[in-house]
């Protein structure tokens, strides 16, 4: 198994809130070997493996058949190479160290110019997204009692040998603020993903730095905890089994992941960014080009402020230095933005897949200089991304218009009356008429005119059609711009389940045209069968 052993120091972050001698610590926990075993081996076997090898197992981590090695200091890439020819192993690697990703910078007072960037307030007019979509920030922590912050963080956990959660560095809270700050509550900032809950996930310890055990746990324990995103501003110059391992299985989940690229000025890859599952993250600065210290490459797929972002700190003393409120630089700042977007569009259409999502925000990004050469997609745009998910006016407009326009034609009727006395002979003397018409069996109601709105989602288009056509699937549908009380069918597949439950939106349907071509209104009772 090949593996990188090289330690490029990203220690612009390093330099803020840590001796200098710490950008020259080893790349790896002393000590320390990070063992997977081959599928269907039994968890026992790791203790025989160590044994056999002069090694203890000190930690069984939270993926199957993963653990922590105790090994002679000094020794941990050699035995990470015999450990890896054991027929029972399926790969081991020093339990590499990742940093918080940021770059050092003293201005305190700014403004949110990168949410105007990014066109954040255009895209808040389609959404407010949900609170039920959870954004996992592994990092430092998150502040626990801060005014833009505490009301919206709804899970914590530690997986660092800190004794405390609360976020002592400052890099997570100011993080965080990018992600999802209380937002139009009259004080503070704005965070991009709005009514998006947060989950504070401490994975990097109170100097900025933690193991990739760590980190891995903590993005086994936001997946299956239901983190719909989880943000990484933190990153190692080492690849890693392990961390890939992790990042798929959290994409697997049905997790975006969003992840820093690095602050190395160069191309050289940062992990876990450079994995395909996460979305890559460089910086750029007001004027939309790239921060000179913005790690880049073929590998990076979009691009998002990152110098002098104004975001939230905790309101004690940090290792930052300044409380409350400031501005931080650093590709750890516009990781959040992708983050935040990535919660949006997730909370305006609870349907959607991660794939649905990413594609969106990198498809929609906007074309700046440098796009195709220090990242793939461009600098993403909010505004762009959420609203690929509306179906343009136009198109719908114009696929209805000649449909109607058959409908009333008298061909389906001409063709039924003259022919009735052929086909009607034989039928009216056998019993297909009760059995055509259903009038016997009981109606049951599966929109009401109360509802008056319909969510806005092709699933529940397709579902409101099922109901008041017959046939699931639709044309188009139109909503009005207004906030309003809309329902949705908890169950969108072709069935006839009517169960319905009611949330918020900006941008309520009251009229969906069906397959039929025919325009049925959200405000009229439908009833199933047809």
């Amino acid at each position: 198994m090949r593996k990188l052993f090289l330690f490029l120091s990203l220690a612009l972050f390093v330099f803020l809130v840590l001796p200098v001698k710490s950008a020259l610590a080893a790349p790896y926990a002393s000590g320390e070997v990070v063992v997977g075993l081959q599928p269907l081996v039994p968890d026992a076997v790791a203790k025989i493996v160590a044994t056999s090898n002069g090694a203890q197992v000190k930690e069984k981590l939270l993926f199957p058949r993963t653990f922590i090695f105790r090994v002679p200091s000094g020794l941990e890439e050699k035995l990470a190479a015999v450990l890896s020819s054991n027929p029972f192993v399926s790969y081991a690697e020093p339990n590499f160290k990742a940093q918080a990703l940021e770059v050092p910078n003293d201005t305190y007072f700014g403004n949110q110019w990168g949410m105007v960037k990014v066109k954040a307030p255009e895209a808040w007019d389609i959404s407010h997204g949900s609170p039920s979509i959870r954004i996992a920030i592994l990092d430092t922590g998150i502040d626990r009692d801060h005014e833009d912050l505490a009301s919206k963080t709804v899970a914590r956990v530690n997986f660092t040998s800190t004794t405390s959660d609360d976020d002592l560095n400052g890099h997570g809270t100011h993080v965080a603020g990018v992600a999802s700050a209380i937002t139009a509550n009259a004080l503070g900032v704005a965070g991009l993903g709005y009514s998006a809950s947060l989950v504070s996930v401490k994975v990097l310890d109170d100097s900025g730095s933690g193991y990739y055990s760590w980190i891995v746990n903590g993005i086994k324990w936001a997946a299956d905890n239901g983190a719909r995103v989880i943000n990484l501003s933190l990153g190692g110059s080492s690849g890693s089994s392990l961390l890939k391992d992790a990042i798929d299985y959290a994409w697997s989940r049905g997790v975006v992941l969003t992840c820093a690229a690095g602050n190395s000025g160069k191309s050289s890859p940062t992990y876990p960014a450079y994995y395909n599952n996460c979305i890559a993250v460089a910086a750029t600065d007001s004027n939309d080009k790239k921060a000179s210290w913005s790690s880049y490459g073929s590998w990076v797929d979009v691009a998002a402020p990152g110098v002098s972002i104004y975001s939230t700190l905790p309101n004690h003393k940090n290792s930052i230095g300044i409380l409350n409120y400031g501005s931080l630089s650093g590709t750890s700042m516009s990781t959040p933005f992708v983050a935040g977007l990535a919660g949006l569009i997730f909370g305006y259409d609870l349907n959607l897949t991660n794939s649905q999502v990413r594609s969106a925000i990198e498809t929609y990004a906007d074309n700046i200089a440098g796009t195709g050469t220090y990242w793939l997609y461009g600098r993403i745009n909010a505004y762009r991304s959420l609203s690929s998910f509306l179906l343009t006016t136009p198109t719908p407009v114009l696929t209805p218009t000649p449909l109607p326009s058959l409908t009333p034609s008298p061909i389906p009727t001409v063709t039924l009356e003259p022919s009735p006395t052929p086909t009607l002979t034989p039928v009216p003397s056998d019993t297909p008429v009760p059995t055509v018409s259903p009038t016997p069996v009981e109606p049951v109601l599966c929109w009401s005119a109360n509802n008056k709105y319909l969510y806005r989602s092709a699933s529940q288009a397709s579902k409101f059609c099922k109901c008041a056509q017959g046939t699931y699937g639709y044309s188009s549908y139109s909503s009005r711009v207004m906030k309003a009380t809309v329902y949705q069918y908890v169950d969108t597949v072709d069935n006839e389940n009517w169960s319905v439950i009611s949330r918020f939106s900006n941008l309520p349907v009251y009229q969906v045209v069906c397959g039929d071509g025919v325009t049925y209104t959200t405000d009229k009772d439908y009833y199933w069968p047809k």
